[in-house]
């Protein structure tokens, strides 16, 4: 449990190839089933303060209460993805922390000197979603997602039909 987010929601990976992601959490590590939503431009992205069209596919599923996030960036647009795979590495990028009290938490962090690597929303004002550059070795960027509006429905059926999952269908499409 962080004494600043809370406890970690969901592990966040980035990789090259997502459906190959898929394939092996679902073939290997038995996860599943996947929502996979093929292209995803936020609002009012940006990186380090700048603005930028960065798009991306993204796959949810859980494990247990854990919720597993795949990324795969389409495009050359700045982002901490972007840099992530430029750094030759994939895998896990970042741990996300959910609150229904974003602003606060968001000032807070900022207070204690944290920066804002990338940011921006999904679904409208309540999808808020920031990167603190706080990497100390990979894997350790921190996410901090508002899950005030309808991403909480969202995880909440993805973390129900995991637990519900018989193995058939283990790829859903959505958006």
């Amino acid at each position: 449990m962080s004494r600043i987010f809370g406890a970690v929601a969901q592990n966040g990976y980035v990789v090259r190839d997502i459906h190959a992601a898929m394939r092996h959490w679902t073939e290997v590590m038995g996860v599943g089933p996947w929502f996979f939503f093929e292209r995803v431009k936020p609002d009012n992205f940006t990186y380090r303060g700048q603005p930028s069209g960065m798009e991306m596919s993204v796959a949810l599923a859980n494990s247990g209460d854990q919720q597993i996030e795949l990324i795969q960036q389409l495009n050359d647009e700045p982002s901490m993805y972007k840099d992530f795979l430029d750094r030759g590495l994939e895998g896990l990028q970042h741990v996300a922390y959910w609150t229904t009290d974003y602003q606060a938490v968001y000032d807070k962090a900022l207070g204690l000197g944290f920066r804002v690597g990338h940011e921006g929303q999904v679904g409208g004002p309540q999808g808020r979603f920031s990167y603190f550059d706080a990497e100390a070795h990979p894997g350790t960027v921190i996410e901090l997602s508002d899950i005030s509006g309808n991403k909480r429905s969202l995880f909440e059926f993805v973390k129900k039909s995991a637990q519900q999952w018989d193995g058939s269908n283990p790829i859903r499409h959505f958006g």
